[in-house]
C-alpha cells in the first residue's frame, strides 16, 4: 500500500474555535438540565446594585455558581445569606466570558424552615437592631379616646368583634373605620395608607390595626417591611389585634401596644364607662383629701401666729396695766376706810368730852368742827378720787396710745416674715419671699412682688 493511501485512511481533522466550543457545550447542558433542583449552602453571596444576586452554592466536594436576575430575585420572601442551607430551583448553562457553567436560579427555599419564616425572622432582627421594638419609643395610650381609627377588613368578623366591644363599653365613642384588604397582593400598601391617612387627618386619638386569625401566608401582609414603618413613625398611638392570640407579626413587635385578637384590643382602647367613673371619684376623693389637708396646715399656721411671741407681749401688757388699776383701786379702798375709822375714832373722843361738858355748846361745837372735818375729808376724798381718776384716765389713755392694736384701728398694720420676726425694713426679705401682715381685724399672706428702700 502507498503512503498516500494511508494518509486517506485517516480520520479528518476538526478545529474549534473557543467560542464555538463553549456554546456546543452550553447547548448540550441547557438541553440536558432544562430544569433541576439543587441542594446546597450559600457562600459568597453577593447582591449587585442592578438587583441580581450572585452566589455560590456548595456541599462538602463541589461547589456551583449561580446567579438569580431580578424579575425572579423579587419574588422572593426573603434573602439568601451566608451559610444557609438552601434548595434552588433553575436551569443549568454556561457563561461564556468565562466558559464556566452556573445555575440560573428562578426559586429558592430554605431547607428545614419555610421562606417566609426565614423573611420574619430576618425582618425582625433588622427591625430589632435599628431600635424598632425599643420600649422607650412606645406612645402611652388615651385615658378615654374621643375618636377610634380602626384599619380592618369591612367585611371580616374583626370589625364585628371590635364594634361590639365598644358599644358594650362605651356606646358613645366615635369611631371611623378606614377599610383595607387584610391579606394579598396590594394588602400592605393600603394598611400604610390608611396609617398615613390618620396621621394626616389628625382627629383620630389611637388607631387600632386588626383581623382576624388565619395562616402565616394570610397574615404576610402585617409582616411586610413597610407596613412595620409606617407603625413606627406614626404620631398616633397604634395598637395591633392581628389573628389569634398564638399568632404574632412584625406589626405586633414594632406597634405602641399588642392586643391578643381584635376584640381585646377594643377593650383595651377605651376603658368602661364604670371605671371612668370609679377613676373620677378617686381623683375627686384624692382632692377633697389634699384640700382639707392644705386647710389643716393653714389652720395650724394661723394659731402658730396667734401664739406667737409678739402677740403674747401685747396681751400681757394689757393684763399688767388692768393688774395696776385693780391695786391702785384696792389703795384707794383702804385709804378711804383708814380715814373713816379715825374719824370714827375722833368722833367717839368728841362724844366722851361732850359728855363732861355742856353738851349742847359742846354738841354744837362739835357738830361744826364734825361737819368741817366731814365737808374737808369729802374734800379730800374727791380730790384723791380726782387725782387717782386723772391718772388713771392718763395711764389708759397712754396705754392705748401705745397700744399696738389702737395703730392697727387707725389703718396701720403690722408685718412678720415667715419666722415671725416683726418687719422694719424692706432688707429684711427679698421679692418672692411670703409674709403675713396683722390687720385690726384678721391676718393676710402675702408674697413681695416687688420692694422700694426708702
Amino acid at each position: 500500500m502507498s503512503q498516500s493511501s494511508l494518509f486517506d485512511l485517516a480520520p479528518q481533522r476538526h478545529v474549534w474555535k473557543v467560542s464555538e466550543l463553549t456554546e456546543r457545550i452550553g447547548d448540550l447542558i441547557e438541553g440536558a438540565f432544562p430544569d433541576v433542583w439543587i441542594e446546597g449552602e450559600v457562600s459568597n453571596y453577593r447582591p449587585a446594585q442592578s438587583g441580581h444576586l450572585y452566589f455560590t452554592l456548595k456541599d462538602a466536594r463541589s461547589q456551583i455558581r449561580c446567579v438569580c436576575f431580578r424579575d425572579q430575585a423579587r419574588m422572593l420572601k426573603f434573602r439568601p445569606e451566608d451559610g444557609l442551607h438552601v434548595t434552588v430551583r433553575g436551569s443549568l448553562g454556561v457563561y461564556e466570558p468565562r466558559g464556566e457553567y452556573q445555575v440560573y436560579v428562578s426559586l429558592i427555599e430554605p431547607v428545614g424552615a419555610g421562606a417566609l419564616q426565614v423573611a420574619f425572622e430576618q425582618l425582625k432582627k433588622k427591625l430589632q437592631d435599628e431600635g424598632f421594638f425599643d420600649a422607650a419609643r412606645k406612645k402611652a395610650l388615651p385615658v378615654l379616646p374621643r375618636c377610634i381609627g380602626v384599619v380592618t377588613s369591612p367585611t371580616g368578623a374583626a370589625i364585628r368583634d371590635i364594634l361590639r366591644v365598644l358599644k358594650r363599653r362605651f356606646a358613645n365613642v366615635h369611631v371611623q373605620i378606614y377599610p383595607v384588604k387584610v391579606q394579598g397582593e396590594g394588602a400592605a400598601a393600603e394598611v400604610v395608607a390608611a396609617l398615613r391617612h390618620f396621621n394626616r387627618a389628625k382627629f383620630a386619638d389611637v388607631v387600632i390595626v386588626a383581623r382576624g386569625g388565619g395562616s402565616l401566608e394570610d397574615l404576610w401582609a402585617f409582616n411586610e417591611e413597610i407596613v412595620a414603618r409606617a407603625i413606627a413613625a406614626s404620631e398616633v398611638p397604634v395598637i395591633t389585634g392581628i389573628g389569634h392570640e398564638t399568632d404574632f407579626t412584625i406589626a405586633d413587635f414594632v406597634a405602641d401596644l399588642r392586643a391578643p385578637t381584635p376584640s381585646a384590643a377594643a377593650e383595651i382602647v377605651v376603658q368602661s364607662r364604670q371605671e371612668f367613673e370609679r377613676h373620677i371619684a378617686a381623683c375627686t376623693r384624692d382632692l377633697v383629701k389634699e384640700m382639707r389637708y392644705f386647710l389643716s396646715q393653714r389652720r395650724h399656721h394661723v394659731r402658730d401666729l396667734q401664739t406667737h411671741r409678739g402677740f403674747r407681749q401685747l396681751e400681757l401688757l394689757v393684763r399688767r396695766r388692768h393688774q395696776q388699776l385693780d391695786e391702785l383701786s384696792s389703795s384707794l379702798g383702804m385709804v378711804l376706810r383708814l380715814r373713816i375709822a379715825t374719824a370714827r375714832q375722833r368722833m367717839t373722843r368728841a362724844g366722851a368730852q361732850i359728855l363732861s361738858f355742856d353738851l349742847r355748846a359742846r354738841a354744837t361745837l362739835l357738830g361744826r368742827r364734825i361737819e368741817q372735818q366731814a365737808e374737808s375729808l369729802r374734800a379730800a376724798v374727791d380730790r384723791t378720787l380726782i387725782a387717782k381718776r386723772h391718772r388713771y384716765e392718763k395711764l389708759k389713755l397712754q396705754l392705748d396710745e401705745r397700744s399696738p392694736l389702737q395703730l392697727l384701728e387707725r389703718g396701720y398694720s403690722i408685718a412678720y416674715d415667715l419666722s415671725g420676726k416683726v418687719l422694719r425694713s424692706a432688707d429684711q426679705v427679698a421679692v418672692g419671699d411670703g409674709i403675713s401682715v396683722r390687720l385690726a381685724k384678721g391676718l393676710l399672706n402675702a408674697t413681695v412682688r416687688k420692694k422700694r428702700e426708702t
